[in-house]
C-alpha cells in the first residue's frame, strides 16, 4: 500500500471533505481524488459515500480508518523519535574501546564531554582483543576506539587519538629477553600468536606481519580469545606477539619481556563508526575527543594517559 494513498484517506476520513484534506496535506484536490480513489481500487470496495453536498465514510472505510489509524501514528511518532536521536546531542551514546590505555583516555573524554552537555549520556563497553569490531558490526556500540587500520565496508574512521611504540612480547626464557632492542628482521622464525575470532584482516596484517621486510617467513603461532590469554601463552614459550608500549603499565607480568623495536612504526588508535548511524551524538564525541588530545598536545602525548 502506497504511503500517499494512506495519507490521503486518513485526511479524507478526518476532514471529511477533499478540499480541506488537500489543504492539510497540501496537495491539490485532484490529487487527493486520485490517491483516494486508487486505495478503492486496492481494497476492491467504496471506501466514501461522496454526493454534491457531503462525504461520508462507508462501513468498510471506516473499518480501514480505524485499522490504519493506530498503525498510522505508530509510524509517525517512531520517525519523529529517530529524527530526534539523528539531530540532538542528548540521550545515551554507546562507546567501545579495545585496551585499557583506550578505555582511560575515553574516561577523559566523557568527564569533558558531559559537563559540557548535561543531557548526554555515556556508556563505556570494553570491545574483545579477538574481534575488536564486532559489537560495531552488531550495533552494540555507536562508536569505538580501536587499533588502526580499520578499513572495512560501511564503518568510517576518524582522528587518530593514540600514536604509541611498538613492543615484542618474549617470555623471559625465550633467548631475545635480554636484547636492548630487536628488529623486524628477528620475527623470522619466530612463531607469533593471532587473535581467535575475526579481527579486520588489514588490522591483522599491520599487527602479525606474514614476512619479515626482507621476505623470510614468520609461522602463525596458536590462535589465543583474549589478551591475558596471549600474554600467559608467551609465558608459557608459545609464542611471541607485538604489542603496544601501554602494555608495560597497565599488564606488567615477571614473566614476560616486552622488547623495544628498531624499525617497526608505531601502533595507532583511532575513533570507528557505522557510516550509516552518524548521528549529532557521535559527531559530538568525535569533536570532543579531538580537541582533548590536542589539548594534551598530539596523539603521541595521549599515550601516556
Amino acid at each position: 500500500m502506497d504511503w500517499q494513498e494512506i495519507e490521503a484517506f486518513l485526511a479524507v476520513a478526518d476532514t471529511l471533505h477533499f478540499g480541506r484534506a488537500a489543504e492539510v496535506l497540501r496537495l491539490s484536490q485532484a490529487r487527493v481524488s486520485q490517491l483516494v480513489k486508487r486505495l478503492e481500487r486496492r481494497v476492491g470496495a467504496p471506501l466514501f459515500d461522496r454526493t454534491t453536498r457531503r462525504v461520508s465514510l462507508t462501513p468498510i472505510g471506516s473499518g480501514l480508518r480505524d485499522d490504519l489509524r493506530p498503525a498510522h501514528r505508530s509510524i509517525l511518532d517512531g520517525l519523529a523519535r529517530a529524527q530526534a536521536a539523528g539531530r540532538g546531542v542528548e540521550g545515551v551514546l554507546r562507546v567501545g574501546y579495545l585496551g585499557p590505555l583506550a578505555g582511560r583516555v575515553l574516561l577523559d573524554v566523557v568527564t569533558a564531554l558531559e559537563r559540557d552537555r548535561p543531557g548526554l549520556v555515556v556508556h563505556l563497553l570494553a570491545a574483545e582483543f579477538a574481534d575488536p569490531c564486532q559489537p560495531l558490526r552488531d550495533d552494540e556500540v555507536d562508536l569505538l576506539l580501536t587499533q588502526l587500520p580499520v578499513e572495512e565496508p560501511g564503518l568510517v574512521t576518524g582522528p587518530v587519538v593514540i600514536t604509541e611504540p611498538r613492543l615484542l612480547a618474549v617470555s623471559t626464557r625465550h633467548p631475545l629477553a635480554r636484547a636492548a632492542s630487536v628488529s623486524l628482521e628477528d620475527l623470522a622464525g619466530e612463531r607469533m600468536l593471532v587473535p581467535a575470532g575475526a579481527p579486520p584482516p588489514q588490522w591483522l596484517r599491520t599487527a602479525q606481519p606474514w614476512t619479515t621486510p626482507s621476505g623470510r617467513p614468520i609461522e602463525r603461532g596458536p590462535a589465543v580469545r583474549s589478551f591475558q590469554e596471549l600474554l600467559t601463552a608467551v609465558a608459557a614459550g608459545r609464542g611471541v606477539c607485538t604489542v603496544a608500549a601501554h602494555n608495560t603499565r597497565y599488564h606488567p607480568r615477571p614473566d614476560v619481556a616486552f622488547l623495544p623495536f628498531d624499525d617497526a612504526a608505531p601502533f595507532e588508535f583511532g575513533l570507528v563508526w557505522r557510516g550509516s548511524a552518524e548521528t549529532a551524538r557521535v559527531r559530538a564525541f568525535t569533536e570532543a575527543t579531538e580537541r582533548l588530545v590536542e589539548r594534551w598536545g598530539g596523539p603521541t602525548a595521549a599515550a601516556s594517559r
